[in-house]
């Protein structure tokens, strides 16, 4: 090649993967132009990312008077939280008869996240005074960071009442084990679900049986409304006929 001959520019197709190579050549530079669209909507993504992060910081302050608010009306109900973790789905399963009497003195929780919302968030759990430990607050922190972890308030245990032990490793954690212990974030449903569905609206939780009676009620109306129905039309019925 002579020093005037200008370099053979490089093919964008060249960055496809080696195993698409023998696909057509107008195939390829399609491929290569849906490539450089779809860095720009995954440039889009990311900064709408950011902004909708901006919007749950906001919202996190805006929301925190509030919760607060709530915390000090739920105090005033016995077994508030105890009543909304029996009747979560999949709370519910992780609490053993054992442990009903501990969770009966628990009095409020906090969820506080992180300023970078992504980094983590706190678990705080408040309990009056009781036979099982000494503790009046327990806290679990979530770091999610590059190194994820999980630290803890080592629970005070009374003699005689470790709920936080049961000697069966196959069997799931219970919740005063998982409260115990240090679990993985990346497997911590159970923080998960605090955090994300019982901490937003208890509420729906503790109200459950009510509104499930409340349906069964309503069915039971329904029906008896239904059966009223159908006698009236009986006798509309032999009305006519003996009208004939």
């Amino acid at each position: 090649m002579s020093s005037g001959e200008p370099a053979t520019k490089k093919s964008k197709t060249d960055a496809l993967p080696e195993h698409l190579s023998g696909i057509p050549e107008e195939t390829k530079k399609v491929l290569i132009e849906i490539d450089s669209v779809q860095n720009e909507i995954d440039g889009l993504n990311e900064k709408a990312s950011e902004e909708i992060l901006k919007v749950e910081q906001k919202y996190n302050l805006l929301r925190r008077p509030q919760y607060e608010k709530r915390c000090e009306m739920i105090k005033k109900i016995p077994n508030f939280w105890c009543t909304a973790f029996l009747n979560h789905p999949q709370l519910s399963s992780i609490i053993d008869e054992s442990e009903e009497q501990a969770l009966s003195h628990l009095s409020n929780i906090e969820v506080d996240e992180f300023d970078d919302i992504k980094s983590g968030f706190r678990l705080r759990f408040f309990f009056t005074p009781n036979e099982f430990f000494e503790n009046e607050k327990i806290e679990k922190e979530y770091n999610l960071g590059d190194t994820p972890s999980t630290t803890g308030t080592a629970i005070r245990w009374k003699e005689g009442k470790n709920l936080g032990k049961k000697g069966d490793s196959s069997s799931p954690l219970s919740f005063f084990e998982w409260l115990s212990e240090n679990v993985d974030p990346a497997h911590d449903d159970i923080a998960e679900v605090i955090k994300d569905d019982m901490w937003p609206n208890p509420l729906q939780y503790y109200l459950l049986p009510e509104m499930e009676e409340t349906g069964d009620d309503f069915e039971e109306l329904i029906d008896d409304e239904e059966g009223l129905e159908e006698v009236d039309d009986e006798g509309g019925s032999d009305g006519e006929e003996n009208d004939a």
